[in-house]
């Protein structure tokens, strides 16, 4: 079977664009690029009280704009695929997202995929943003997309939360072909949707291959109830993951932005391996987490409370060999393309300085298990 990893293009500064060369080298299903107005890891401890990252970096918050940097990674690149990770379709409208995606598929000559997701609290919220019914809106808003990709003329739609008025797009779709679309998705509405109006999918929230597999299932019949052909669909996913030695394991464990990891995930997720999330039971993960309102009080009981085990339950953790086998259960799943999110150089810059050589000694291993 064909697996293969995916690189990870950070949109934050210091930017390091100038690393799309190695991206493009052939080694990579895809370059991915995040989009945000704001991170995941809580200002309050973003100090170098907790944190040594905060000497070389004054906030976790520098973030460019994510398809402005894929149209600058489209004009440096020659081969490999591009993919936003993810786009909401709260901060921005449809007819901007669809000649966006058209003008970074002519850039890219065909290669720019569409990631788009329903959004997330902190960066929405923050700015005026309606973020009520984000699924529905989601869901509409890709049919706005298709409809002035694919209208010949002016077209009209009236929607719960988007209105077209003899609206137009004659900007014609490079070589004949629509970007492909991708989907960050976890609950069975979205699933459904997924499985409807997606050519990918990337789970938010999936921890077990067993998991993996019960939404893929989900999304492929979706999509034959519909009458598509699913051959072609793309199972990913973003996988968090700790990389290194048993006594590395356990410093970065101690760490509170290590430790912060917990936030993105779900009370009902982690009830799932035995734990009870710090924040209460009713905590939703990215869909609650605002990092600006966390106080250093707040982080403090959170750090105190947060069981170092529940990372280790829920994510793979160890070392290459042990993550990559952690890996190929996913693979075994349906997952065709990967990107680790190796967390563990969130413990200090000296395990920064050497994730991404674990990372990649990672995928080595994958490539191997799965090849052989």
């Amino acid at each position: 079977m064909k697996v293969q990893s995916a690189a990870f293009l950070r949109t934050t500064l210091p930017l390091g664009i100038d690393m799309v060369g190695e991206y493009d080298s052939g080694r990579y299903h895809s370059i991915w690029l995040p989009d945000h107005m704001v991170s995941f890891w809580p200002d309050s401890i973003w100090t170098p009280e907790f944190t040594d990252l905060a000497v070389s970096s004054p906030s976790p918050h520098r973030h460019l704009d994510g398809m402005a940097v894929s149209a600058a990674a489209a004009v440096l690149t020659r081969n490999t695929p591009l993919a936003t990770t993810v786009v909401d379709t709260v901060r921005r409208h449809p007819s901007l997202l669809a000649q966006s995606a058209l003008t970074i598929s002519h850039l890219s000559k065909g290669r720019f995929i569409l990631g788009l997701g329903s959004g997330e609290l902190e960066n929405t919220v923050p700015y005026g943003f309606d973020f009520a019914r984000p699924v529905a809106r989601l869901e509409e808003a890709i049919r706005v997309i298709k409809l002035l990709w694919h209208a010949d003329g002016p077209v009209d739609f009236e929607g719960d939360f988007f209105h077209l008025h003899h609206a137009r797009m004659d900007t014609e779709l490079y070589d004949g072909k629509a970007p492909p679309i991708w989907l960050g998705a976890a609950g069975p509405r979205m699933l459904g949707i997924t499985g409807r109006e997606a050519d990918g999918w990337w789970p938010a929230g999936s921890w077990t291959p067993e998991d993996y597999a019960a939404k893929l299932r989900v999304i492929l019949d979706a999509g034959d109830a519909a009458g598509r052909d699913m051959s072609h669909f793309t199972p990913a996913i973003t996988q968090m993951a700790l990389i290194g030695e048993p006594d590395e394991i356990d410093e970065m464990l101690r760490a509170p932005m290590v430790k912060s990891i917990v936030l993105m995930i779900t009370a009902k997720d982690l009830a799932q391996f035995g734990h009870k999330h710090p924040m209460g039971p009713d905590w939703r993960g990215i869909m609650d987490f605002d990092p600006v309102k966390l106080s250093r009080e707040a982080m403090l009981r959170f750090c105190d409370a947060m069981d170092p085990q529940a990372i280790r339950d829920i994510l793979p953790v160890g070392t290459p060999k042990e993550v990559a086998l952690k890996i190929k259960g996913f693979a075994d799943a349906g997952m065709r393309v990967y990107k680790l999110m190796e967390y563990g150089a969130m413990g200090g810059t000296k395990f920064a300085a050497t994730s991404a050589a674990k990372v990649r000694e990672t995928e080595d291993e994958v490539a191997r298990l799965v090849e052989g």
